[in-house]
């Protein structure tokens, strides 16, 4: 048995080492920090990244260093993350493909985003415009409806691949409207645009940025979009709500994570960083003007929209139909 004497070094020992871990979180950030992105270069990710880097080097007073893994749809970004260190240096910029739908995608996914990751800051929404090709004969997303309920089977909706987004807000569009559409898949976003201003395919859901560029040139006409109120890029397209299917509202998101177990005082810390930069009236105008909406969240309150989201877009892709191994 340990005599008082030893206890009481003992105990002082504990009490040190418990202030020595204080100190060092109360010190974070004391060197650079990571973002991973698991897509290449010059994508959206890394343009929204860009976008609040030089304000967030500023509030946390050191650098941040971007970090391109790419691979299996932000898949290996993932596994990136989850094996670091969870002490704050080294973070994810995701987006709702890798968060809440990849898991139900992939057969054999290496992470849970509820289980392996801490919920840092929801930084955007992207709404997404639903889309025909100028040549049908319709002006409204209620005529396009009845336009495609007398022809089951005979419209056709291009996407950027089996399982994205551009893939699976058709398909609840379909779901919520009881439309018979054909799917066709392209490999990337570009080529399925492409055919839609063609004709080839008559209708999509496109991010918001390319969808009013074509649509005010006349190329392709926009009906409606996705989010809940109308987007400043679209003032005169009316929301699938007002257009009458109630209650659809799909959105894209972008969103901070760093390792499971990231100490609470660390994570306040990033989560308050992420909030001051977002309050910038400059990073909003410029995150519109690159088609996001500024929608910051928590940390408490991103883990609880992330736990809601999961099951939804869950229920997308079983309905369509997708999985990768």
């Amino acid at each position: 048995m340990l005599t008082s004497a030893a206890k009481g070094v003992a105990w002082a020992g504990c009490l040190l080492l418990a202030a020595v871990a204080q100190s060092a979180h109360a010190a974070f950030p004391d060197k650079p920090v990571r973002v991973v992105i698991g897509f290449p270069a010059g994508g959206p990710l890394d343009q929204h990244a860009r976008l609040l880097t030089e304000r967030l080097q500023a509030v946390l007073g050191q650098p941040i260093i971007i970090d391109y893994k790419s691979g299996a749809g932000g898949t290996v970004g993932a596994q990136e993350v989850i094996k670091a260190p969870a002490d704050g240096y080294t973070l994810m910029l995701a987006n709702t493909g890798v968060m809440v739908i990849n898991p139900a995608l992939y057969t054999r996914l290496p992470y849970s985003t509820l289980r392996d990751f801490t919920p840092i800051a929801r930084t955007a929404m992207q709404p997404l415009a639903l889309l025909v090709n100028p040549k049908v004969p319709v002006n409204s997303l209620k005529e396009f409806i009845d336009y495609s309920r007398a022809r089951p089977g005979q419209v056709n909706y291009g996407s950027a691949g089996n399982g994205g987004i551009s893939h699976l807000v058709p398909e609840m569009f379909k779901n919520a409207t009881g439309l018979f559409m054909v799917h066709i898949p392209y490999r990337g976003s570009a080529p399925a645009f492409t055919d839609l201003m063609a004709g080839q395919v008559q209708f999509m859901g496109e991010s918001i940025p390319q969808a009013a560029a074509y649509h005010k040139q006349g190329k392709v006409r926009a009906l409606a979009v996705t989010s809940k109120e109308r987007n400043p890029a679209l003032p005169d397209v009316p929301t699938v709500i007002e257009s009458g299917i109630m209650g659809f509202e799909v959105v894209g998101f972008y969103g901070f994570l760093a390792p499971a177990g990231l100490p609470k005082d660390v994570t306040a810390k990033l989560s308050e960083a992420f909030r001051q930069v977002m309050a910038s009236p400059d990073i909003r105008s410029r995150m519109v003007a690159q088609g996001a909406d500024p929608a910051f969240m928590g940390s408490e309150e991103f883990a609880q929209f992330l736990a809601t989201e999961t099951p939804r877009w869950a229920q997308a892709v079983k309905a369509s139909g997708a999985k990768l191994d």
